[in-house]
């Protein structure tokens, strides 16, 4: 459910594509560019992620982005997932809309296809950018409100906040369209709360720092709000300086919809599996706190209640087995 699609470009594709649309690299090689993933903060990365995905530039580069990342989610053995994508980072560049929207919409069709992988898009706001741009954005959207299920708000938080884009959720939410939001990753907790009440989110992306805030934990655990937490990440960006030193296991033990997700898997060194393995391992996580992870991501997704119910058996009887 956190998983921005610009953020699964291995290398090797960054320069296969480059190569194929004659764009120069500032890199010489995929081993120089694997070098370049230190990163001392959120702004540093997403400095090299947005100069990676430059050598996107027809339907077929984001249709074969996709598509990579659908053979190793289902080699991982995800069933469903729900992607990020940026467009404003694209149509910034002269990329059209239609170009981003119509080549990944092929690649979630393939994935239903060929692996019988649900998935659906979620469609980003860059929040360093102006609600302006956000609500041009959102109307070309509206066009092809067939391929995006849901909205969401990314990229540098800090004095980005929520609020600024108030405007443009409620014509999201008068559209049909599902919200979400990154909150508390690098900013305050006060950013989870805004996005909860002036965007009427239906789940924070990160949330990490909510726990800074006694009365909005007690809320999250009211309603039973969904944090997206992407462990690997956290710890790439420098918001924890040791795995072992994350929040998400004391997450769970407050009775916090936490979940495990990837984040940019090819930037931040794990994709799904590895999330779990070394959160797994860093935090001592119990089998029963592990299979909660597992049960709280299906609750938190965009499916429908039948095929929720149908994966939440299939995890019960898959635990019931291995106890026995």
């Amino acid at each position: 459910m956190h998983l921005h699609i610009e953020g699964t470009f291995e290398p090797e594709l960054i320069f296969s594509l480059a190569q194929k649309n004659n764009i120069a690299l500032k890199y010489k090689s995929v081993e120089e560019l694997r070098q370049a993933y230190q990163f001392s903060d959120l702004q540093s990365f997403l400095d090299i992620y947005y100069a990676g995905m430059s050598v996107l530039r027809d339907e077929s580069d984001f249709t074969e982005l996709a598509n990579a990342y659908f053979a190793r989610a289902q080699a991982d053995g995800v069933v469903h997932a729900e992607l990020f994508f940026d467009p404003q980072a694209h149509t910034s560049r002269g990329v059209s809309f239609e170009t981003v929207v119509n080549g990944l919409d092929k690649a979630v069709k393939a994935a239903q296809a060929t692996y019988g992988l649900s998935s659906s898009l979620i469609m980003c706001f860059l929040r360093d950018m102006s609600s302006q741009s956000a609500m041009e954005t959102l109307e070309l959207a509206i066009q092809h409100q067939d391929k995006i299920q849901a909205v969401g708000l990314d990229s540098a938080e800090r004095g980005n906040p929520p609020s600024k884009f108030t405007a443009v959720f409620e014509r999201a939410i008068a559209a049909g369209f599902l919200t979400v939001a990154h909150a508390g990753e690098e900013g305050p907790p006060e950013y989870v709360t805004e996005a909860l009440d002036k965007l009427k989110v239906s789940r924070i992306d990160h949330g990490v720092r909510s726990l800074e805030d006694d009365k909005l934990v007690a809320r999250l655990v009211k309603e039973q709000i969904p944090l997206t937490v992407c462990p690997l990440s956290n710890l790439k960006l420098k918001v924890v300086q040791e795995l072992s030193q994350h929040n998400l296991k004391k997450m769970l033990e407050l009775g916090i919809m936490a979940t495990i997700n990837s984040d940019d898997p090819a930037y931040f060194g794990g994709y799904i599996n590895q999330n779990y393995f070394e959160a797994a391992r860093a935090l001592a996580l119990t089998d029963e706190q592990i299979i909660r992870l597992a049960q709280n991501s299906i609750h938190a997704s965009f499916i429908d209640k039948q095929q929720k119910q149908i994966y939440l058996d299939s995890i019960a009887k898959q635990f019931s087995l291995a106890s026995s």
